[in-house]
């Protein structure tokens, strides 16, 4: 495999990296950094493979960034995906045409961490370290109290209209996503509803039924639900992230999930870490140096993103909001080709 710059002879670097999370953006730098022959370990504090709480859908990433961190060929299994739409309780509100893959991340982690391995890192599993110099932070979203809880399971046997659906409901949003083996991704969005005591799968129905989508509720109970792809996670807020200073991926910033941008803005996020990374391993810069200019990149890279998908994430979960949404789009005055752009 051709290397995408000449690898740098172990000899010459200073400081070993270690990469703390082996999610997307940790197994992608830590690939990128193996293809410039440096010493990388990496500790995941789980095990491979396994289901986390995706929209599986990657829109946004160039060829560019994936050609630059090697991991182009860990997409081959993924699905194309070219037609989204978006609905209510109601009905339909639009459609647009995307730009998109559809992957699982049981799929797609275990691809990198093949490669990873392949290229001579070294993978310590259930593995949690503190941070530290020499320490890059990609553990993922950091817990801190909010109001959002995310849900998610693989189903069969679903028939799509579009490539990629989003619904909006009042508590919340979820998309259905196209993924390899003929099989829809569910993820959902939603408040978190201290009356419902269901569990499993059963659960995200449930809050889907509180949020007003009865339809959609049944469409995915006549399906074939996977359950032990099922999984959820709560306590955790969107946009910057208070982690350590030199962070990538969820641990630096998290877009809102209706976006289908987060799995694009992990590889990115460890494409503005890379050259860090580089300067530290070699000398060239220090820890902090290089901490500050990977979050420096970052804030060039996301801050427009963040900035207008924060404000849509407002419109889309509250009642006036969403009433203002909905009824703009009923008009067809809402320019979802646009949008789209602006949060890429």
């Amino acid at each position: 495999m051709a290397w995408l710059v000449a690898p740098a002879s172990m000899a010459t670097l200073k400081h070993p990296i270690t990469i703390a999370g082996g999610g997307l953006a940790g197994l992608s730098l830590g690939i990128a950094l193996c293809r410039q022959g440096l010493d990388v370990t990496l500790h995941e504090a789980s095990t491979y493979p396994r289901h986390r709480v995706c929209g599986e859908f990657i829109s946004g990433v160039s060829e560019d960034t994936l050609a630059q961190l090697g991991i182009t060929h860990t997409l081959t299994d993924a699905v194309s995906l070219s037609r989204a739409c978006w609905s209510d309780a109601a009905g339909p509100l639009g459609s647009m045409k995307v730009t998109g893959r559809g992957i699982s991340r049981w799929r797609l982690d275990e691809n990198l961490r093949q490669t990873f391995i392949d290229l001579g890192g070294r993978l310590v599993t259930q593995s949690r370290i503190q941070p530290g110099p020499g320490i890059i932070w990609a553990t993922g979203r950091p817990k801190r109290p909010g109001p959002w809880l995310g849900l998610k399971f693989h189903v069969s046997n679903l028939a799509l209209t579009h490539d990629l659906e989003m619904h909006m409901g009042s508590t919340g949003y979820l998309g259905l996503a196209r993924i390899e083996s003929d099989s829809v991704n569910v993820c959902g969005l939603f408040q978190t509803h201290m009356g419902i005591k269901a569990k499993g799968p059963a659960l995200l129905i449930a809050h889907l039924r509180a949020g007003g989508l009865h339809k959609l509720a049944d469409r995915l109970d006549a399906a074939n639900i996977n359950p032990a792809s099922f999984c959820g996670v709560a306590g955790f807020r969107l946009g910057s992230q208070p982690g350590p200073p030199f962070s990538i991926g969820d641990s630096a910033c998290m877009i809102p999930p209706f976006t289908g941008n987060g799995m694009s803005m992990a590889f990115e996020s460890a494409e503005c870490a890379l050259q860090p990374a580089i300067d530290y391993a070699h000398g060239h810069q220090t820890w902090d140096q290089a901490a500050a200019a990977s979050k420096k990149a970052h804030h060039q890279r996301f801050r427009r993103r963040l900035t207008i998908a924060g404000l849509l994430h407002s419109l889309l979960t509250t009642r006036f909001g969403m009433q203002l949404t909905t009824s703009l789009a009923r008009r067809r005055a809402v320019p979802y080709d646009l949008l789209l752009q602006l949060v890429r």
